[in-house]
């Protein structure tokens, strides 16, 4: 049987599965993130990262467990003495967004044109370079003892093994760090050079073996094989079959992360461009600030279910009766770029109630989407094969909402278990086992031909909206 866990931002879950792919057991444990202080998001790796790994492994451990995948949150970055040991809390990737003044200082130091020909992608929240000066500048005393940097599943990778090592894709987020050309750490630039930094593998890459002493803290079998692993949203994307050029994973959670699939490299201002998960592949990258997190603030805010909300949305109709929203409510990530973008509804009238609310909010997340894929094409993407996964796939309305705004079909596979699934394929590939087809295809979402129309004159208000109010809302930021 084959281990993967998955580090989460506020959960990790762990799978146990069997070479037909048959799930033979499941944990999950919940934990905080730490905020202290706005626009700070941190993770104590003990207390968070550590902890949910032993006590999953020891739920899950059993003999005939025959290797283990990792994968967690990221671009995170973690500062380490030369043995490993944290020397601070975990600064987590987007969401933190201290280092504003490093991201605009290492743009100026190398060069907007310079960064995305090299790197993939603009320098933005979501690297890791400008943290890691952030730290430095900001921290001196940490930073004189700090010798090593992690994420969540490479500090992990070493706990189990005592190797320090990173996966490719994983460092292609480290922008300004990573060649995504030359599949190599840039060394030219001098961006904090006193770092050692971590040799590089491909995510199914063995790191190493069980040592006897993680052997006895997690229940685990000394000596079996752990992969290198990669960022969770990647190992997701492989768990459910999106592997070949023009495949896209639609995770839709919290957050709504589109990856794409690429034959070969490509870059844009308004997208992530990074390395694959496995050798000769590439990936453009699109996530939204909120999505699910809208639905639970309407949720919160009416007391209302979200099976009542969901049957008065589909009630509503397509428009919702003229309601038009823009999902900026904590910001704006791709194509945007926007920190203060604001939420915004136009045409309210006292005849609108919580179901327009909630139809509109799934209709504007659609439309999000869309102005991504549109992203993704003109960048090189063709986005021929849309995969759906996520809590969010569950009742089928807003995944039809979507599809009918794209006027494209998506895919819903068998296993929606996330990350920690694709952790397991990676450890049954390291053992030479095939995990191709342990995840085939349990329906397919068809768009309706019908709102074709409607939707189509939606969104382009939807964009004219934007255009014609940002500067109101960065005035209220």
């Amino acid at each position: 049987m084959f281990l993967g866990v998955d580090i989460g931002t506020s959960s990790s879950k762990g799978v146990l599965v069997a070479p037909d792919g048959t799930v033979v057991a499941k944990a999950v444990r919940e934990h905080r993130t730490a905020t202290p202080r706005p626009g700070w998001f941190e993770h104590d790796a003990e207390q968070v990262w550590w902890a949910d790994f032993a006590s999953i492994a020891a739920e899950l451990a059993r003999p005939g467990i025959a290797a283990a995948g990792l994968s967690g949150i990221g671009p995170c970055v973690l500062l380490c003495t030369a043995d490993g040991a944290p020397l601070r809390p975990a600064i987590l990737y987007g969401v933190d967004t201290r280092a504003t003044a490093e991201i605009a200082a290492q743009t100026a130091r190398y060069g907007a044109e310079a960064i995305l020909d090299r790197c993939g992608s603009p320098l933005t929240s979501q690297a890791a370079g400008p943290k890691l000066e952030w730290l430095r500048a900001h921290e001196p005393e940490v930073w004189a003892r700090t010798r090593r940097m992690f994420m969540a599943h490479s500090w992990l990778v070493h706990r189990l093994t005592g190797a320090y090592v990173l996966d490719h894709h994983s460092a292609s987020q480290c922008t300004p760090l990573y060649d995504t050309r030359a599949n190599a750490w840039i060394t030219d630039w001098d961006l904090v050079p006193e770092l050692e930094r971590p040799e590089l593998l491909w995510s199914g890459d063995v790191a190493g073996t069980i040592t006897p002493e993680a052997a006895a803290a997690t229940g685990l079998p000394a000596g079996i094989p752990v992969v290198a692993g990669t960022i969770d949203a990647w190992a997701e994307a492989l768990s459910v079959g999106v592997t070949s050029p023009g495949d896209v994973m639609l995770m839709y959670g919290t957050t709504m992360f589109l990856v794409e699939v690429l034959a070969s490299r490509a870059a844009s201002p308004r997208l992530w461009g990074t390395v694959g998960v496995d050798p000769e592949t590439y990936n453009l990258a699109a996530g939204m600030a909120t999505s699910g997190a809208i639905t639970a603030w309407l949720r919160d805010l009416t007391g209302a279910s979200f099976e009542e909300l969901t049957a008065e949305a589909a009630a509503a109709g397509r428009g919702a009766e003229g309601l038009l929203m823009l999902p900026y409510f904590a910001g704006e990530r791709t194509p945007l770029f926007d920190p203060d973008a604001r939420g915004t509804i136009v045409g309210l009238t006292l005849r609108h109630g919580r179901g327009h609310l909630y139809r509109a909010a799934l209709e504007a997340t659609a439309f999000g989407v869309l102005h991504n894929l549109e992203a993704v094409r003109a960048a090189g993407g063709s986005a021929k094969r849309l995969v759906a996964v996520g809590g969010g796939t569950r009742g089928g309305l807003w995944t039809q909402i979507v599809s009918d705004v794209l006027q494209q079909p998506q895919v819903v596979p068998s296993h929606t278990v996330g990350a920690a699934f694709g952790d397991a394929m990676l450890a049954a590939r390291s053992a030479g086992l095939s995990p191709d087809g342990w995840n085939p295809p349990a329906h397919v979402v068809t768009p309706d031909p019908e709102a074709a129309e409607t939707y189509t004159r939606l969104y382009g208000l939807y964009r004219d909206l934007y255009r014609s109010t940002s500067h109101i809302s960065h005035a209220l930021a």
